[in-house]
């Protein structure tokens, strides 16, 4: 991680916790997900240590975490809040706008929410994000209110997953498929 004092590294500590998790769900053949490096470009490293002290992003990155779960592709998103509800400054037009094209192309997109003032977690598919997104345009609420995130969707640790979130997956696949049947 970074030296370098920046709101973009925020999420680090649930993004590391997720990454073990994928690891874990690697070695049990489950899913092979992996982080999306952040192109940066340094400029000031410390010649003693080797280490970048200062750095910039070079381009906007898509999402935090992309991959396949039993033959689903994947991508998704890792956020915490500190709120009672999830801004939605908090998540990127660029970000919106390839959850939308990974899943016109078949794919499955989600948030993982870290509400800390709860101290829950909760997998947010993309297409109720999306919905309550689209009615910010016509007075809605510029954030996601916490009781209106899915219980089922609660995220636990478990099985020596720290992020255990393809238990919520499934429920929301599950779910997903008896509206359409």
């Amino acid at each position: 991680m970074g030296y370098w004092n920046t709101r973009g590294l925020r999420g680090s500590m649930l993004e590391e916790l997720i990454t073990h998790t994928n690891e874990l769900y690697r070695e049990k053949g489950l899913a092979l997900v992996q982080k999306v490096p952040t192109p940066i470009t340094p400029t000031r490293i410390d010649q003693e240590t080797r280490t970048i002290t200062q750095a910039y992003f070079e381009q906007k990155s898509t999402v935090d975490f992309i991959g396949v779960v039993q033959g689903l592709p994947v991508c998704f998103d890792a956020k915490e809040t500190n709120l009672k509800s999830l801004p939605f400054a908090n998540i990127h037009l660029h970000q919106i706008e390839y959850m939308k094209d990974f899943t016109k192309q078949g794919g499955e997109a989600f948030f993982i929410i870290n509400f800390k003032h709860y101290d829950e977690m909760y997998l947010l598919p993309f297409d109720l994000f999306y919905s309550h997104w689209e009615k910010v345009d016509h007075g809605g609420r510029k954030s996601i209110s916490y009781k209106d995130f899915p219980k089922e969707l609660q995220i636990y640790s478990e099985d020596g997953a720290f992020v255990h979130y393809l238990k919520a997956l499934q429920t929301h696949l599950i779910q997903k498929r008896s509206k359409v049947d």
